[in-house]
């Protein structure tokens, strides 16, 4: 199973390098859509909407991507929505979910299965997700570093967590997440960081904000990745499909990213470009 799993975590990092340095950015979008398609069905499924329901969703999800899209085209600056009024409701929304209602829902173990409401909670959690692969897509190198704080802090987590592991983070959510991996992957995070800053100075020369940001980072991580586990328990799988061998469906790869990903876009829109 490790073995599967790391098999199809190496040919999933070279297909998306190959990606994001090689395709022009409306075939990079057309990419990332298709994998917010694919997530969106299986959202749909925890949200044990009909096949018509699914297909609903997703095309709600595909409006949003498609009206985002165009406006950004329209601008004449394809990075401008992020520092407009909208792009700033937008990311503030989804910041609100991730560090308040998210951490509440799991606190409370709220189940919720109006059909309005979760689609609501699904374009929240997704379509934040998706913009920020496409503004970040822009800066290669930015977009990578991010993506590798959630690889670290998966990564450590899951070792320290089996090595070392005795006390359960949230045993009625995911019982294989315990404290000691936590405390694992905020230990690894900043020694990857160190490392970036030596690659790409930019980082280093922000350090402190770095430090705060990645640490941040670190928990959102575990927050995105226990709320898909609780609405998977919510209907009873283990996976949110068999896409991917060795990791299930497409939610169960990005749900680390749904939560990070767009705090990482306004970490390096606002803080490192200055406020606009």
């Amino acid at each position: 199973m490790l073995f599967q799993r790391v098999l199809t975590a190496a040919v999933l990092l070279s297909l998306l390098v190959a990606a994001l340095f090689l395709l022009p950015k409306w075939s990079w979008g057309l990419l990332i859509t298709g994998v917010l398609l694919i997530a969106g069905q299986e959202w749909g499924k925890l949200a044990r909407y009909s096949g018509i329901g699914r297909a609903l969703f997703c095309g709600v999800l595909a409006a949003g991507c498609g009206a985002i899209y165009w406006w950004e085209q329209g601008s004449g600056e394809a990075r401008a929505f992020i520092y407009s009024p909208a792009g700033r409701l937008f990311y503030g929304v989804a910041m609100a979910f991730w560090l308040g209602v998210a951490p509440a829902w799991l606190l409370y173990r709220w189940r919720v299965r109006g059909a309005l409401l979760t689609a609501a909670v699904g374009c929240i959690v997704l379509l934040p997700f998706w913009h920020a692969l496409l503004y970040l897509q822009a800066t290669p190198g930015r977009l990578l570093a991010a993506l590798g704080v959630v690889w670290v802090a998966d990564t450590a987590g899951y070792f320290v967590g089996r090595r070392f592991g005795r006390r359960k983070l949230a045993p009625e959510i995911s019982p294989g997440k315990t404290w000691a991996g936590v405390w694992g992957a905020l230990a690894a995070v900043p020694l990857y960081w160190i490392a970036v800053s030596v690659v790409l100075p930019e980082m280093g020369a922000h350090w402190l904000s770095g430090l705060a940001w990645i640490t941040s980072m670190t928990l959102l991580s575990v927050v995105g990745d226990l709320f898909e586990s609780w609405m998977k328990r919510g209907v009873g799988v283990k996976d949110s499909g068999r896409l991917l061998p060795g990791h299930g469906g497409m939610l169960d790869r990005v749900d680390s990213l749904t939560s990070t990903l767009p705090f990482a876009a306004l970490y390096f829109a606002f803080l490192l470009s200055g406020i606009r």
